[in-house]
């Protein structure tokens, strides 16, 4: 049976932009909102009996397909497979548009990924060409500027596919994520068991690695992001010279600062500043940096990622109101679904208004009024089709 794509919702709390209506209507024609109402439906529709209507999550930096294509070391699973779970998984989340976050540059401590990243894009476009996917799958291409390869990768994809969305990463030990020493053997040495001499000798190489490429690779990527019309992320900020920096390559975006004192920098800069929605919900960071909650507090928390896990954005969202009292869900809700969109030049989604797409998840709150609510996806659409 199909879907009908020409439907009307009623009785729905709808999240709007700028606040909460508690019982709305709203019509949907050729993919598009057509209109939007307060109190009882012209006509009788589907009936969302209370629950609430939001835009379709748009997800900027997620690398969760890694998890399907990677699910155990040296393991590589059939890449069409992997992006069509990843695809259906993302669209369960309540997520309508979606950056996938590939990696370009060749890590040092694993298998070369460098070929990787050819095989999942096209995986990605054979299911588009298809007509498969659910999503609306955008590219965010993850750069390792340390790595020797990184040039060769990033040139490689641009010269077949579109860059949506380009980040300016460096995780070597000692550099922002992990800018003290310790934390980075305590964290990657429980991931990967290594002696000490191997980890001292792991650490040398990469600090090398840094030292030869990092600085060259970061310019050319700048460069590269232009030409290609992406829009550009730091990553990890940690310090006001790193802000600073961003602020010197036009970067749009700040993914993950790991300081209040650069999330305020970046902020003042006027630069978007991205938080992990499993930093919301576990109410810290899993690597001991700055809490997402806390930016929040301090009002220069702009978006909200799932990161690693895709069903935290949804739940992340619904979490700060709960937290921040000067935070309210339409304000909540905007972290990942008008403001994400905009920052990426998405101006034809993202908010119930008339006239944009009719991306839609209906959303109900299981113990709405206890101490700690979920919010469950019960239906996704996009572009006025059903896909989850």
């Amino acid at each position: 049976m199909t879907e009908p794509t020409e439907f009307l919702i009623e009785n729905a709390s709808l999240v709007l932009p700028d606040r909460v209506v508690e019982k709305g209507w709203v019509a949907v024609v050729d993919g598009k909102i057509a209109e939007i109402g307060e109190g009882n439906a012209p006509e009788r529709g589907l009936d969302f009996a209370g629950d609430y209507l939001v835009p379709g999550l748009v997800e900027l930096h997620t690398d969760h397909l890694e998890a399907h294509f990677a699910p155990r070391p040296h393991v590589r699973w059939h890449a069409l497979s992997s992006v069509m779970a990843y695809d259906a998984q993302i669209a369960a989340a309540g997520i309508t548009t979606v950056f996938d976050s590939l990696r370009a540059g060749s890590d040092a401590d694993s298998i070369s990924i460098g070929t990787d990243l050819a095989v999942l894009a096209s995986a990605i476009e054979a299911a588009r060409a298809t007509g498969h996917l659910r999503v609306d799958h955008r590219t965010h291409l993850r750069c390792e500027i340390a790595c020797g390869d990184v040039i060769e990768h990033v040139e490689a994809y641009a010269a077949l596919y579109p860059v949506h969305m380009m980040s300016l990463m460096d995780h070597t030990p000692g550099q922002r994520q992990f800018k003290d020493l310790e934390t980075w053997r305590r964290y990657y040495m429980r991931k990967k068991p290594m002696t000490d001499e191997a980890a001292n000798s792991f650490i040398a190489n990469r600090l090398e690695l840094h030292a030869n490429n990092a600085g060259p690779n970061r310019l050319k990527l700048v460069t590269i992001a232009g030409k290609a019309g992406a829009v550009l992320a730091s990553h990890d900020d940690a310090t006001e010279a790193h802000a600073a920096e961003a602020v010197g390559n036009g970067v749009a975006l700040a993914e993950f600062p790991t300081t209040i004192e650069a999330a305020v920098a970046l902020n003042q800069a006027g630069i978007s500043v991205m938080m992990g929605g499993p930093n919301v919900v576990r109410g810290g960071s899993h690597s001991g940096n700055v809490a997402a909650e806390e930016l929040a507090r301090a009002g220069v928390l702009d978006i909200l990622s799932s990161d690693y896990v895709p069903a935290s954005l949804l739940m992340s969202a619904f979490e700060l109101p709960r937290r921040i009292p000067s935070i309210d869900l339409a304000s909540a809700i905007r972290t990942v679904t008008q403001t994400p969109a905009r920052a990426t030049g998405l101006a034809d989604r993202g908010a119930l208004e008339a006239g944009l797409r009719a991306d839609l998840v209906r959303v109900h709150v299981s113990g709405r009024d206890s101490e700690s609510p979920t919010p469950i996806v019960r239906r996704v659409w996009r572009e006025g089709h059903r896909v989850s």
